[in-house]
């Protein structure tokens, strides 16, 4: 063999190795919700924090390869799109997954429009409010949480059994408009309970500040969000009923790379086993529930008004 030729494989070789280093070391993009607690939070100045951030980091660890944050605002409004701004983060390049994605077949289907605006985003700029990014289909991962929408009760609705939203009858009830317990709420039995409800607006007047005072008796939100409300007011007059709707959707990643959808799903199949997501959720201050068949929730709407 000339020396020329042993030269050749010795580089191809070096170069080959210098690659792999390089992609184990290339870091694993996770785009989170900043405001979104116990799940993932993150505030100017404050350490981020989550059960979302927890498995980020365990997923990463797994993987082999350094983790990178990006930092989402989702909007409370109606023009707003959690699965369009979910895949516009991915398809511009942000990351390469989105954290705690309900994965419903409605979040999940091929979008119905071409391009999408980002969402803000840490470290966004003018130009990335402005413009509009060619979207790609998500595929997901398998899901590593059941998250269910659950009865909180007020001060003079505490010890109140709840076993069916039928037991609400009686109570004065407060939801936001436009939100899934407003819907469960007012299609319940043919609109048996509209008269009870009060309605309030999202993003502007606050629902448990609203039923901590106690001005109404019960409403009905997501188990996480309630989660979030006794961590940061432990001694509460509110109280969980212990009930949960039994229309939920699971929680997990979605991305646009197959191999890495893979690649995660191996990682979350040996965290579930060894009981380290239940962890997570434990010092998280999540009620972990894991999750639940179907794995991918079908047409909540239609589910709704037929149950």
């Amino acid at each position: 063999m000339t020396d020329r030729r042993v030269a050749w494989i010795v580089a191809a070789f070096l170069s080959t190795v210098a690659s792999a280093a390089f992609a184990a070391e290339d870091p694993l993009k996770i785009c989170l919700d900043e405001d979104r607690p116990p799940l993932s939070v993150h505030h100017r100045g404050q350490p981020e924090a989550g059960f979302d951030v927890l498995l980020a980091k365990a997923i990463a660890e797994r993987l082999g390869r350094p983790l990178a944050i990006q930092w989402f605002e989702s909007r409370l409004d109606e023009d707003s799109s959690p699965p369009l701004e979910a895949n516009a983060l991915l398809s511009d390049g942000r990351c390469s997954l989105i954290g705690g994605y309900a994965l419903t077949q409605d979040s999940l289907v091929a979008p119905g429009m071409k391009t999408a605006r980002l969402p803000d985003f840490a470290g966004a700029t003018r130009d990335d409010r402005r413009r509009r990014v060619p979207l790609g289909v998500l595929a997901p991962s398998r899901p590593y949480v059941y998250s269910p929408m659950t009865v909180v009760l007020g001060p003079k609705a505490r010890g109140r059994k709840i076993g069916d939203i039928g037991d609400l009858a009686g109570l004065r009830l407060v939801i936001e408009s436009g939100s899934l317990g407003d819907a469960i709420l007012m299609s319940f039995d043919k609109g048996r309970l509209i008269d009870s409800i009060t309605h309030l607006v999202p993003g502007r007047d606050d629902l448990l500040g609203a039923l901590q005072r106690g001005d109404h008796d019960a409403t009905l939100i997501d188990l996480a969000r309630f989660d979030a409300h006794r961590a940061a007011h432990p001694d509460t007059a509110i109280t969980a009923s212990g009930y949960y709707y039994p229309i939920g959707a699971n929680r997990g990643y979605v991305g646009l790379d197959g191999t890495l959808i893979e690649a995660v799903n191996k990682a979350l199949g040996q965290l579930a086993a060894e009981g380290k997501i239940a962890e997570f959720g434990k010092q998280a201050g999540l009620t972990y529930l894991p999750p639940r068949e179907p794995a991918i929730l079908g047409d909540v709407w239609t589910q709704i008004i037929q149950w």
